[in-house]
């Protein structure tokens, strides 16, 4: 799946009153997704982050030329300009619609297009330009497909190997559980193999509509039983009405399966459409959950409101590697 969307369409109005010292914020009033209207939260202090600089462009026009998408801009993410700043960017493949209605993605949702079959070696080219030593490569969701698209993404991974000797990690949907799918992207040999739980279980009927819990428990318990030696990693966000025991219960079951790295951030709404924010969850308590989550035998977790599962990844992985 698509890695956590993150960007507030607008974290102010006019005349709004501040936040609250202790963290609250000051309601204001959204559209929801049932037609009603429904309070939306301004973003505390610890959630602002910087407007775009001109160094972004080197790698905004790369993107552009190799016509590529990248999650960064589909899903809205709030740390794309410190990201493509530093000339990196995480590439999502099989088009820019996504077969599934989750409630926190804005990714398009709707009629699919053919697979532009050159991608792979795009990809290639763009993550050779930008000088890339770790390519992080997601998807939407292709429910679409016999496979899910998984023999493209096998393609990629080796085209992006190929071209630049750079570690690859993947960021997959759960293929609907096909088997022979996971277990091809797992013979492109991915340096990181990466399945986003997203929420808790209680939560995925309104947050992740179509994937199932054990589905993607099952998918990282199989990526591991066929590449003992190859990291997994899976991502969770915050602020959605979950409790902190569901979240270290979800935990757990990620251990249970042998994931190794953990990332956990706060879910921001991308646009009006999309499920409100119920909570600004703030640093103290991911510091907490980190500390928690470590306790339970993650080797690393990276736990903070901007974190993303694509989000420094190439250090946390370096990490992994030396460990």
């Amino acid at each position: 799946m698509l890695e956590l969307p993150i960007l507030s369409f607008d974290d102010t109005l006019s005349g709004a009153p501040a936040s609250s010292a202790s963290g609250g914020c000051a309601s204001e009033v959204m559209l929801a997704l049932d037609g009603s209207v429904a309070p939306r939260r301004r973003l505390p202090p610890w959630l602002k982050r910087p407007m775009p600089t001109a160094e972004m462009s080197f790698t905004s026009q790369i993107i552009e030329d190799l016509r590529l998408e990248t999650v960064c801009e589909s899903a809205k993410c709030p740390n794309r300009t410190e990201c493509w700043s530093q000339r990196t960017a995480t590439f999502m493949i099989l088009g820019n619609v996504c077969t599934r209605p989750c409630g926190f993605c804005s990714v398009q949702k709707g009629k699919t297009e053919e697979i532009e079959l050159d991608e792979p070696e795009r990809v290639a080219e763009a993550a050779k330009r930008l000088g890339l030593e770790h390519v992080v490569i997601t998807c939407v969701t292709r429910d679409d497909l016999p496979d899910g698209g998984a023999e493209h993404f096998y393609r990629c991974v080796l085209a992006v190997r190929e071209a630049t000797g750079a570690a690859v990690e993947v960021l997959t949907s759960d293929f609907k559980g096909n088997r022979a799918a996971i277990s091809r992207v797992v013979q492109a040999r991915p340096d990181v193999f990466n399945h986003n739980t997203e929420t808790v279980p209680r939560l995925y009927e309104r947050v992740r509509r179509n994937a199932v819990y054990q589905r993607t428990l099952d998918l990282l318990k199989q990526v591991k039983d066929e590449a003992p030696d190859m990291p997994t990693k899976s991502g969770l966000m915050l602020g959605l009405g979950e409790t902190m025991d569901e979240v270290l219960d979800v935990a757990s079951d990620l251990r249970a399966v042998g994931v190794e790295m953990l990332t956990v951030g706060q879910y921001l709404q991308p646009t009006p459409q999309n499920l409100p924010v119920e909570r600004f969850v703030p640093p103290e308590e991911f510091d907490w959950l980190g500390d928690q989550c470590r306790r339970l035998g993650f080797k690393l977790v990276s736990s903070g409101p901007f974190v993303r599962s694509s989000y420094h990844a190439g250090e946390m992985a370096g990490v992994l590697g030396r460990k």
